[in-house]
């Protein structure tokens, strides 16, 4: 055999390679989705993200290259040890080619680190800390939804900007709270403000007068509720109850959901300012969804959260579909050559650090007088365009982009 044979054999071979390898693993497409399904934040996420998932699902055409696609569910109770025996029973035992959600930072990073190393897709609209597009990006990673940068550049910066110069921070103490305390804290400095102070609270705390109080002592203009779920319906309520924002002091719900906002009600969150990657009732293709959404699950509107799930869902279906490969990192790939344009985003991009780039908007809470049904709650302030609500990749520390 001559060196012209032996390359051509060789060209071949990694021909066949390629092609064998593009393929769907196992016959069948299996997407996980795991958030908590019974805590702080099963409202906004848990088995309505699951319905969300179902429903792209079904809209795909519940088969993919003629191979059917499964969903599994779990709840991580919050806990990172849990969600990690989950996802890699998911992976090595049950054939998942997707985890999906994953809200509590904590969680989704330690899960970031096992689907990077067992290229599987991960496709996050649950979970909001930066380092998951920082220093703890993966290229098998995508962060779609909505991250702390952002809800910090929306709330944070109108606040200042109302006159809420002085802040006092009460945070949940773990990745998430820190991620939000700290992107908020910066944008505050950086139009002018100043941080007075903080106090860190468990995950999942029913008592916070000891925070509420130390931060009605500090006499900040704007107590930055730095958590999410039942924490800040927790904290909100108590604020009321003690006579925090009648007394002159203004809360700020760093992130904060419609159905925190229904569990509240009007009379309690009137007049909250908060950023939102989706609201229901913004235009005819959100109602749409809504409606379907809502009557799977007993009249619940959806949160952003599930909003992300059914697009991410979809548009990762439709990247595997395109290059007839599950293969994590190959369909991320797919997925960041792909414009996103459908009612949760529309010119919607995944850059190379795995965020998905999309309008945010900046809402405010309508007093009972203003909403005309329930569910009617946002007054849509303005929007934040992408490129301005999220971090530049020019201060981007993850080593996918190219400085």
């Amino acid at each position: 055999m001559n060196i012209r044979q032996t390359a051509l054999l060789g060209v071949a071979f990694a021909f066949v390679t390629s092609v064998a390898h593009a393929e769907i693993s196992d016959g069948v497409v299996k997407l996980g989705v795991m958030n908590d399904q019974s805590g702080l934040y099963a409202d906004l996420a848990g088995k309505g993200s699951v319905e969300a998932a179902r429903m792209a699902i079904e809209d795909f055409g519940g088969k993919l290259n003629g191979k059917p696609i499964e969903i599994l569910s779990a709840d991580h109770q919050n806990k990172p040890d849990i969600g990690s025996n989950i996802v890699r029973q998911w992976i090595d035992v049950e054939g998942v080619d997707a985890i999906v959600d994953v809200p509590t930072s904590s969680v989704a990073l330690a899960v970031q680190k096992i689907t990077s190393e067992k290229d599987t897709a991960f496709l996050m609209s649950g979970p909001a800390s930066t380092r998951l597009t920082n220093e703890d990006c993966a290229a098998t990673g995508v962060h779609y939804t909505y991250d702390t940068y952002a809800l910090a550049v929306g709330t944070g910066k109108a606040m200042v900007e109302e006159g809420g110069d002085t802040w006092f921070f009460i945070t949940a103490d773990y990745a998430f709270g820190h991620s939000l305390e700290q992107d908020t804290a910066n944008v505050v400095k950086k139009n002018g403000g100043k941080v007075l102070g903080e106090v860190r609270h468990p995950l999942s705390s029913a008592d916070f007068s000891s925070y509420l109080l130390q931060a009605q002592g500090s006499g900040a203009k704007v107590i930055g509720l730095a958590n999410a779920g039942s924490d800040t319906t927790n904290a909100i309520k108590q604020a009321n109850e003690f006579g925090i924002v009648q007394s002159g002091q203004q809360l700020a719900a760093l992130l904060m959901f419609i159905t925190d906002v229904n569990s509240l009600g009007l009379d309690v969150a009137q007049g909250l300012t908060l950023t939102t990657g989706f609201y229901w009732d913004m235009n005819d293709e959100t109602r749409a969804f809504a409606d379907r959404f809502s009557k799977r699950m007993d009249g619940q509107r959806p949160t952003m959260v599930h909003a992300g799930v059914y697009s991410e869902v979809m548009q990762y279906l439709k990247a595997v579909d395109a290059i007839k490969d599950d293969g994590g990192k190959a369909a991320v790939d797919q997925m960041k050559k792909t414009p996103i344009n459908d009612f949760f985003a529309k010119n919607g991009k995944i850059r190379a650090d795995g965020r998905m780039v999309h309008d945010m908007y900046l809402a405010q809470v309508k007093t009972p007088s203003e909403s005309k049904m329930k569910w009617d709650y946002y007054k849509i302030l303005r929007t934040i365009p992408g490129d301005q609500a999220y971090q530049p990749l020019s201060e981007s520390k993850c080593p996918l982009v190219k400085g």
